[in-house]
């Protein structure tokens, strides 16, 4: 039943972590180079201003989606806890109280989704010559979001028991299906933005049904049972104290993107367009962050449960370290190759442009931001995932809306608003580094908590 807890409870640290995070940095990679061969589909067939319909969605559907998503998270760590600790019965209420919650959150999403993308984007002041388009897309994204939540839950509870693989194999399965679905709506059928999203939805679902299979075969007390998929109040509890933290963090940042992107979509399409190019780009850099990000959350949650206190601190030490290394290395050849990258999504001058601009501002503080994410990853391993959010909320929101606000009036230049991004990645950067140097940790050589309820005690 617990067998595979071994990989990241016994064993070399170093081993155990790259085995478990690699399989995720493989997932990310594949899931961004589809968003990408997507914008590059969209980009070289419909032109600059489906480019900036689709590109710029990122941050309208993470503001929708991430509150799921960071309760997932959350839940994860529960999950992985109970599971370093043997704790069958918990483990099996929160596996099933977590679906529960996905389930009524993709509902929830469609709905909200579909109803407001057009006030939303007005909001965001999206011009005009770009709006129609990116109503479409987005609508038809959000009428299969359900999908994404699930694997985004299904995928959660695995890495949780420490399979990483299988979401990884589910994953490239889907993003080969939407690359093959995008050639065929788009460049071959030319049907518009609104087949990529459904391109898209049709992928997700592939890599939902696969989680689930999964989930539904396995042999041990995480395997999904859709008669038991209920609410179990005080697992419901635990799921929201662990989860509502990331997932309060994920919406309100994405918020401040979404205010971000409008300050972007000010100067116009070419604007939107090169902008788009480039976090397509700037994804790429995101991969050694979210899967060291994602592994130390684990590795730490895991390890607490199994009562290895030494073990957490040197996962702790070699996951930092070697997100922040892969991260700035990425860094500096995307510093270096922007031009050809950004326009390989589109020829324009002006598009290149912006792209190569904010890239060659932000691309060599890569280093900072994994330093961020992954302090925010063990904390939530640590049952403290109050203290990233307090962090992103102050910095990456309300101080990064504040700067642009601010700036913006007294030098209107886009320049100023591509300088938000490592100020306030640095800000945050010192702001970890202080609380994890003066926080009580689990001591070498002594115990660790067991449960989540616990360690903030």
């Amino acid at each position: 039943m617990f067998k595979k807890q071994t990989s990241l409870t016994s064993g070399s640290v170093a081993g155990g972590m790259l085995t478990f995070a690699i399989p995720i940095f493989l997932s990310n990679l594949f899931q961004q180079l589809y968003n990408a061969v997507d914008s590059l589909i969209v980009g070289n067939f419909l032109g600059g201003q489906a480019l900036a319909a689709v590109g710029s969605s990122g941050s309208l559907i993470f503001l929708l989606t991430g509150f799921v998503n960071g309760v997932s998270l959350g839940a994860g760590v529960l999950v992985a806890r109970y599971y370093g600790a043997r704790d069958g019965e918990n483990l099996k209420k929160a596996v099933h109280t977590t679906v529960a919650l996905g389930v009524a959150a993709g509902l929830v999403l469609t709905v909200v989704g579909v109803a407001l993308t057009p006030q939303i984007l007005r909001w965001m002041g999206t011009p005009a010559d770009v709006i129609d388009q990116s109503i479409v897309y987005f609508r038809v994204y959000f009428m299969g979001c359900i999908a994404v939540v699930l694997y985004n839950v299904g995928a959660s509870i695995l890495q949780s028991v420490g399979d990483s693989r299988s979401p990884m194999f589910y994953l490239i399965a889907a993003s080969l299906l939407n690359v093959v679905l995008d050639l065929l709506f788009v460049a071959g059928f030319g049907m518009g933005v609104g087949s990529a999203a459904f391109a898209t939805i049709l992928s997700q679902l592939l890599s939902a049904f696969l989680a689930f299979r999964k989930l539904g075969r396995a042999d041990g007390a995480y395997a999904v049972h859709w008669r038991d998929v209920r609410f179990d109040g005080p697992t419901l509890r635990a799921v929201v104290a662990q989860g509502l933290p990331s997932g309060v963090q994920n919406s309100v940042i994405s918020l401040a993107n979404v205010i971000v992107q409008a300050n972007i979509n000010a100067f116009g399409s070419n604007a939107m367009a090169g902008c788009a190019a480039y976090s397509k780009v700037e994804g790429f850099a995101f991969l050694p962050v979210t899967c060291f990000s994602m592994a130390l959350a684990t590795f730490v949650s895991q390890n607490i449960g199994a009562r290895q206190p030494d073990r957490v601190r040197r996962g702790m030490r070699f996951g930092v370290l070697s997100s922040t290394l892969l991260a700035e290395a990425i860094g500096v050849g995307i510093f270096l190759l922007a031009p050809l990258l950004i326009g390989a999504f589109n020829s324009q001058p002006e598009v290149v442009g912006f792209g190569v601009r904010q890239a060659r501002t932000a691309a060599l503080f890569y280093c900072l931001l994994a330093f961020s994410h992954c302090c925010a990853g063990i904390l939530r391993g640590l049952g403290r995932p109050v203290v990233p959010m307090a962090v992103m909320l102050a910095v990456w929101c309300v101080l990064r809306i504040s700067y642009i606000t601010v700036a913006v009036r007294i030098l209107p230049e886009i320049g100023v608003i591509f300088w938000a991004y490592p100020l306030t990645w640095g800000i945050s950067s010192l702001l970890f580094g202080w609380y994890l140097a003066h926080a009580t940790l689990p001591s070498p050589g002594g115990g660790a908590q067991q449960h989540l309820t616990h360690l903030d005690a």
